[in-house]
């Protein structure tokens, strides 16, 4: 009973997590488009690793110095891909599309575990389940009638939904790589200090890039408005998503999860017709549905 009951708040804590994520990018980080991308990626990370560093700073930086060289150098990678290029690609994508569109950008992320399996097997050499090929190839097809449902490619039309779809698929991308970096290292750390040494790499790197680009004068630039949703999505739907869902992993299987993060590709239908009027045509509710269960079905398999 007690086991049982560890597994609803276990869901529960994924489902919020998942549907805070499907909010911050129907409704919140679109809400910063008036600034620099690369600026806005770094103001993403540079405030919850305050937060955290005031917390409990100084412990994990006792347990980043005793990591070692080869694990530093798979966190830079998961800085460098899924905190630095992934978040960079996703923010593009919801900049391009200017509140339109919006869905589809989300939901192309969700094409992660299809890179993150693929990668796993050329870096890590695991192996892939026979039915892979097949459901990676639906998810593929679905990907695409999503974006530009029965018309042919257009990357340069006026709403960018083109352009827009390769960043957020260059960001699922990212976040599949890193994904698979992070297998290689969890095991020697836990799981604070792997999200407080992402937060920190991420932020160095984007300091660096950031600077040389010139774009702190939009520090300046940044209106009350800008700032609060700023400390609205690192409270939320940041670092706070990403605690609750690893949390409420730690008592849910993997494929229970799975459908648990529908609540993210769900949540952000739903929001997006709450806040911005849009509704998906019906050969992109088809393409959702067939989607989503090819991801449920990749997943479930490789767990």
């Amino acid at each position: 009973m007690a086991s049982l009951k560890k597994e609803y708040i276990g869901a529960t804590l994924v489902c919020i997590a998942a549907t805070l994520w499907g909010f911050d990018g129907i409704v919140l980080t679109p809400r910063l488009h008036k600034l620099d991308v690369a600026y806005v990626v770094f103001i993403l990370h540079l405030i919850p690793l305050v937060g955290m560093s005031f917390l409990f700073g100084k412990t994990e930086v006792k347990n980043i110095i005793k990591l070692s060289k080869q694990d530093l150098f798979f966190y830079f990678l998961i800085a460098l891909f899924g905190g630095s290029i992934g978040t960079l690609a996703i923010v593009k994508a919801l900049f391009l599309v200017n509140f339109d569109h919006l869905t589809v950008v989300t939901l192309l992320q969700k094409l992660q575990p299809v890179f993150a399996i693929v990668l796993a097997r050329i870096i890590l050499k695991e192996k892939i389940r026979s039915n892979f090929i097949l459901w990676a190839i639906i998810a593929l097809i679905s990907g695409y009638l999503l974006t530009f449902q029965f018309s042919l490619p257009v990357l340069g039309d006026n709403k960018n939904i083109g352009l827009a779809s390769l960043y957020a698929i260059l960001a699922a991308f990212s976040f599949g790589s890193s994904t698979v970096f992070g297998k290689k290292i969890l095991t020697n750390s836990s799981f604070r200090t792997a999200l407080y040494t992402r937060y920190l790499f991420t932020s160095i790197i984007m300091f660096g890039i950031v600077g040389i680009g010139g774009k702190f004068v939009w520090i300046e630039k940044t209106t009350e408005f800008q700032w609060m949703i700023f400390t609205i999505i690192s409270l939320t739907t940041g670092s706070g998503a990403v605690l609750l869902y690893y949390k409420g992993l730690a008592y849910i299987k993997a494929n229970v999860a799975t459908m648990c993060e529908l609540c993210f590709p769900v949540s952000s239908i739903v929001f997006d017709y709450i806040f911005n009027g849009h509704l998906l045509s019906i050969t992109q509710s088809f393409a959702v549905v067939v989607l989503l269960f090819s991801i449920y079905k990749i997943t479930k398999e490789e767990n």
